[in-house]
Parts: C-alpha cells; sequence; structure tokens
C-alpha cells in the first residue's frame, strides 16, 4: 500500500509494453474513500519538438500521417527522446532527422504534461535559431513531407484550427507571446 497525494494505491501491474510505451492496472482507493482501479500509460520516452526560425522568421513544418489519429497533419519538427538521453540533444536528433536542420543556438521554451488525467508523458519545447541545412534523414519507419512558411502564417493555421498537434500549438503560442513581449532569443 502506497499513499500518492489523496489517493491510496493498493497495487500495480504491468499489463502490456512495447518499445514505446507500457500500460499498467493499478488497483487504488480514490479521495473519496471508494476503491478502483486507474489504468496509467508510461512513456518510455520524452515528447521533444522545435520551432526552428530563421533570421526572416521563416519555419518549417513537417507533414505525415499520424496512425492513432488516422490523420494527415503537419507540425513542428517533433518526437521521442529516450529518458537516458539530454533532452536538448533528442531535439537536436529530430530537427536534423525530420527537417535536415542544424542550429547554433537553442532556447528551452516551454515543458508541458500531454494528458496527465491518464499518463505520463511530458514535452519540452524548444526554439532553435542559427540555422544550416542539411539533406533530412527521417527514420526508416517515416514518410514526411518538409515544408518552409512564416512563422506567421504557421500562427494564422493554428489560429483557424487547421494544425491540431498539441506540441505545435502550444510552440507555437508561446513563440508567439514570446514575439509580443520582446523574449524571443535571436
Amino acid at each position: 500500500m502506497e499513499k500518492l497525494g489523496p489517493w491510496t494505491k493498493l497495487n500495480e501491474e504491468e499489463v502490456y509494453s512495447s518499445p514505446w510505451i507500457a500500460v499498467s492496472k493499478h488497483d487504488i482507493i480514490d479521495p473519496g474513500g471508494k476503491p478502483g482501479t486507474y489504468s496509467v500509460v508510461h512513456f518510455k520516452a520524452l515528447a521533444v519538438g522545435v520551432v526552428a526560425l530563421d533570421d526572416e522568421m521563416n519555419t518549417w513544418i513537417v507533414g505525415q500521417y499520424r496512425y492513432p489519429t488516422r490523420t494527415y497533419g503537419w507540425e513542428i519538427p517533433e518526437g521521442g527522446s529516450p529518458r537516458n538521453v539530454v533532452p536538448l540533444e533528442g531535439a537536436k536528433r529530430e530537427l536534423r532527422e525530420e527537417a535536415g536542420i542544424v542550429a547554433e543556438r537553442w532556447t528551452e521554451i516551454l515543458r508541458m504534461d500531454l494528458s496527465n488525467s491518464a499518463s505520463d508523458e511530458h514535452a519540452i519545447l524548444y526554439v532553435a535559431r542559427g540555422l544550416t541545412f542539411h539533406e533530412p534523414e527521417p527514420d526508416h519507419n517515416e514518410e514526411l513531407a518538409l515544408k518552409k512558411i512564416t512563422f506567421s502564417e504557421l500562427y494564422e493555421r493554428v489560429q483557424r484550427g487547421e494544425i491540431l498537434d498539441s506540441l505545435t500549438v502550444a510552440a507555437v503560442m508561446k513563440v508567439k507571446l514570446m514575439i509580443l513581449d520582446g523574449t524571443l532569443p535571436r
């Protein structure tokens, strides 16, 4: 038995595991004193995402089909960073693989929990500046399109609801606030 805030965990059993996630079933006593079951999805990697900006405020987005939602969409370069790797190194790898971009200057702009009622997935978002360009090197299981657009256009697409990816929406809104308050790094 383990006390976790107002919850009591009686036991925990892993019911599924893959290279990316594990699902565990917890027998609990809820804050109201009633017994129950709580299922938790554990992500084996951190989510990292990057808004890469050049001196003219252009950025790059990646188009791909996302199997869980059965949709094709556009998002910032993003992916998983193993928990035993410094998150910034994972973000650098994702930007290089998906967009072929290497950046000189990096700024962490946001940390967030993505679905804390059912999972422990955590994300760290960055702005990358001082860009150089190379050929993308996507993973073997990725079919990606790459598009250069202005940050203003990306912001408008988020505002119109055309882009729904949570990392992209959060990063774009944070960068827009940084532009407005003059704190966006050069």
